[in-house]
């Protein structure tokens, strides 16, 4: 790959991808490179449906296919990342298939805007999320590749439904669209016209607190596959782990009010949990103990139902 497809690749994941840029700074350079294509790639396929004010689905779905024929090399790249990005997918033997289930996730965003159960949302989040995780794995090449991926699938998730539950007001505001289960909604009492209107409630809380634990069960099996990854990317992988799950920590400190204000992480907040995560891998290399330690996700408890510690839901 070109030094400056690569420059504009890093442009696109410092700008739009903040805290997953700072994880990737302590990567190797062989994966650190690739990973900045990626990122910028996953990027520019998801705004032709998110930063689409004004653009009928018919256009978006043939930019979609157009992107698609692109990334796959079936047509000539016009784009420093599309190209860099066929380089990538032949190298590392990223699959037509992988590649097809990313690009029809996007294009599901572009008439589907509720989500009737869990299971539909997982689904969905087999291209948007899970193909993330398997692309990064291939990208880091480890021995135990069968192995990793089943853990990096759910990290993907994880990952993914963080950022639905802190972007809630955003998507709602911008795109119409509610990630959260309707199910999970309707359990609690929540009609979906209020989040709608952005009314928070002590029942959209509880809402809240039950896809924190859901979402919460998948940061510890993501974890729990960062040992078999190559040992200079575990410390990074660890890290983007322990500052995604920190936006937890934001959102239950707003009494899960995330309608009024988007949960964000200060750049000191971000310091803080890469010091004291570096500070603890010091001493012990095993990513399991160190994310317990020092990440905003709970330790899961044998037997234990219902909202985990920490998921107090407030009284208003």
């Amino acid at each position: 790959m070109q030094q400056e497809h690569i420059n504009a690749s890093k442009a696109i994941q410092k700008r739009t991808g903040k805290t997953f840029y700072l994880a990737t700074r302590f990567l190797p350079e062989r994966v650190r490179r690739a990973t900045h294509v990626l990122y910028a790639f996953f990027r520019i396929a998801d705004e032709v449906v998110d930063d689409a004010d004004g653009v009928d689905s018919e256009t978006q779905r043939a930019q979609l296919e157009h992107l698609r024929a692109q990334a796959l090399g079936e047509k000539p790249a016009d784009d420093p990342v599309l190209e860099a990005f066929q380089e990538l997918r032949e190298r590392y033997g990223i699959t037509d298939e992988e590649v097809d289930t990313f690009i029809d996730a996007m294009a599901t965003d572009i008439e589907t805007s509720r989500y009737e159960t869990y299971a539909d949302l997982e689904s969905y989040m087999r291209g948007s999320a899970a193909s993330v995780g398997v692309m990064m794995t291939a990208i880091m090449e480890p021995d135990a590749e069968e192995t990793a991926l089943p853990h990096a699938v759910k990290l993907g998730e994880a990952f993914q439904m963080t950022n639905f539950l802190r972007d809630v007001r955003e998507d709602v505001l911008e795109r119409d669209r509610i990630y959260v289960p309707q199910e999970t909604l309707r359990e609690h009492d929540v009609d979906p016209a209020q989040i709608e209107r952005l009314e928070y409630s002590d029942s959209f809380a509880a809402a809240m607190a039950s896809e924190l634990q859901r979402t919460e069960a998948l940061y510890r099996e993501g974890v729990a596959g960062i040992r078999y990854l190559p040992e200079d990317c575990q410390l990074p992988v660890l890290l983007a782990a322990v500052l995604y799950a920190e936006h937890h920590t934001v959102i239950r400190n707003q009494e899960y009010d995330v309608l009024s204000s988007e949960p964000s992480l200060s750049t000191a907040r971000k310091l803080w949990c890469l010091a004291k995560t570096r500070w603890h891998w010091h001493w012990n290399r095993d990513p399991e103990a160190v994310f317990q330690r020092v990440s905003a996700v709970p330790t899961a408890e044998p037997g234990r139902r219902g909202p985990e510690h920490g998921d107090r839901v407030p009284t208003r």
